[in-house]
Order: structure tokens, then sequence, then C-alpha cells
């Protein structure tokens, strides 16, 4: 039972990272870019857009000034999309570090089109924040 069990595990570690992987496979292209204080934030992909569905992504990180990456620690984040009559729909990203520091590779997925609401959020050795900015998701 323990072992099936752990295979279960494994099994969903190996499906969930795997599509971190391909995020790299090809020519980033960027979503969005956000300038806070004295960084940039680069939201990127393949495609350079996101789509309905599973989607994997870069967030990074860099300073304003020198354009070289910013280690800011936790990373997270989350989307919105305003729905008439409704409580809006919620979509939170699983990020993880990459090698490089101020890197971070992303899924998150959308049950449909829309622009969404994407709040960012970070504390590290570069400092606490946040910041807001739309995406539309086709």
């Amino acid at each position: 039972m323990h072992r099936l069990i752990a295979g279960i595990v494994v099994s969903a570690l190996l499906l969930t990272s795997a599509p971190l992987d391909v995020a790299w496979s090809g020519e980033l292209k960027t979503i969005q870019t956000q300038k806070t204080k004295d960084m940039v934030m680069t939201l990127a992909n393949e495609a350079g857009q996101w789509k309905q569905g599973a989607n994997t992504f870069v967030l990074e990180f860099t300073s304003a000034s020198t354009q070289q990456p910013m280690d800011v620690g936790k990373v997270a984040l989350s989307t919105t999309m305003a729905m008439p009559g409704m409580a809006p729909m919620l979509a939170g990203a699983t990020l993880s570090p990459d090698k490089v520091p101020g890197r971070y590779l992303g899924t998150v997925s959308f049950p449909d089109s829309g622009t969404r609401q994407v709040t960012v959020t970070w504390d590290g050795p570069a400092g606490k924040g946040s910041s807001r900015f739309s995406v539309p998701v086709r």
C-alpha cells in the first residue's frame, strides 16, 4: 500500500513539473512588462500570450538601472476576472525558482478567455512589494 501511494506521489510530481520544462524549449516572447520602483518584471512564454487552458510562463525580475537579474525571494502570482452578476473568477499560478536568480517558471490554467487582473507579490532580498496589471487570455 505504501509503495502504491509513493508511486502515485512520484508520478504526480513528475507530471506537474514537466510543463515547466516546456517554457524553455523555444524562444520566449514578452506577454507583459511592468516597471515598479527600481525593477522591471517581465512575463513571457513561447506564444507571447496566455490562452484558454493550461499555460506555462517565465516571470523575470531585473534591475531597472543595470538590467541585471534581481533576487526577489518568495514570489506569488494570482489572477482574477470580474464576472457580471457572479463572484470573480480566481486562478493562482504555481511558481518555482529557476537556476538564474530573479527568474521563476510558472504554470496557470484558465477555463475561458477574457482579460485577467494579475497580481504579483514578492518578499526577499530586493525588498517586499506587489504589482497589478491586466493580461488578455485568448
